[in-house]
């Protein structure tokens, strides 16, 4: 059904009349991955000492992948998109297996992640697991008497204009939980009408729809927004540089948990700096870069263990990565997916 949805992707895409670009030279890897994760902070010194040269595009979904794939042609060697996302970028074909053998640290990531479906098929292994968190709620402590604790905060009256939420179809997920409605990776046609409306109820309400962290940081430093869901540990911290406190939590009804895994895009011309570039990601350097940009919890405990403070690893849950499973991890939403985006959309264009 998967493999069947991401041909439908690429037929579409194709019948754009989207051709591949030119192959580009050695000495370089041109990532297509979040912010934060090719930070400068320890990609300046992979740079000095790989002689490969890092460019990075950054997304703000895991919807921006497939079409800036095939849109791109040659443009891009490495992506990282989410687990529920995986599966389609491998069924589509757009990345290559990956050669484990030429990653020494990859045994030392978490066997969960390592086996985990969305990058592994038929025996073979098609993504190296590099951080993991949820997406939490967050809020301005001085803008509330009595702390949040729900969803349902997002839908208060009072707190019209001041409300803002993540630009993706993860916003059904949302309102499905809202609405006593928890297997939100597999609702139904009448399922995704009832989370529709709870969403353009609340249109009213919300000041914008962020697409990246960095607008979602402006806006709450302009006042402009008290409450919002976040990607936990990133957001917070930036806000918090600019002196303004914000809070952080779970609210009753359970938030998502996700992982994301760097990938090989098929054919790149830059494997040696690919690969290279991996190594580097999975090592004490970019896990624990990732982490102190991000806030993020990292994929390979070995490494986070030499360069974390106990504190550090012990907050991010490195020694209890079962954590995830009391999240909503992430799914491939299969052929249903089209029904989601659809629906998002929807609540996007009504009035």
């Amino acid at each position: 059904m998967e493999l069947k949805l991401a041909k439908k992707v690429l037929a579409s895409l194709t019948a754009l009349g989207i051709a591949a670009g030119p192959a580009l030279a050695a000495g370089e890897v041109n990532v297509l991955t979040w912010e934060g994760y090719a930070d400068a902070s320890f990609i300046k010194k992979f740079e000095e000492d790989s002689g490969c040269k890092v460019t990075a595009t950054y997304v703000g979904s895991n919807d921006d992948f497939a079409p800036k794939l095939a849109a791109g042609g040659g443009v891009y060697d490495l992506i990282t998109p989410s687990i529920d996302t995986t599966k389609t970028m491998i069924d589509a074909g757009f990345v290559e297996p990956l050669e484990t053998d030429k990653i020494p640290e990859f045994n030392n990531i978490y066997e969960k992640f390592r086996k985990s479906e969305g990058i592994n098929k038929d025996g073979v292994v098609y993504g190296m697991p590099y951080v993991w968190g949820a997406i939490a709620f967050m809020y301005r402590k001085d803008k509330f008497d009595t702390p949040p604790t729900s969803i349902a905060d997002l839908w208060r009256e009072d707190l019209k204009g001041k409300v803002s939420l993540w630009d993706d179809k993860s916003a059904i997920y949302v309102a499905a939980r809202l609405e006593g409605n928890n297997d939100i990776y597999h609702l139904t046609d009448e399922q995704l009408e009832q989370a529709k409306k709870k969403l353009i109820e609340q249109k009213p309400l919300v000041r914008k729809y962020w697409a990246t962290a960095g607008e979602l940081v402006d806006l709450y430093a302009a006042g402009e927004v008290w409450i919002s869901n976040t990607w936990a540990g990133y957001q917070s911290a930036l806000i918090k540089e600019k002196g303004i406190d914000v809070v952080e939590f779970i609210p009753k009804e359970n938030a998502e948990g996700w992982m994301d895994s760097w990938m090989v895009v098929k054919d790149t011309p830059n494997k040696d700096c690919a690969y290279k570039f991996l190594n580097m990601q999975i090592s004490e350097q970019g896990q624990c870069g990732v982490a102190a940009v991000n806030g993020y919890s990292t994929a390979n405990p070995v490494a986070a263990k030499k360069c974390m403070t106990p504190e550090q690893f012990t907050a991010l849950h490195q020694d209890d990565v079962n954590y995830l499973d009391t999240l909503m991890l992430w799914e491939n939403l299969g052929d249903r997916l089209e029904a989601y985006t659809n629906t998002w959309n929807a609540v996007k264009s009504a009035n």
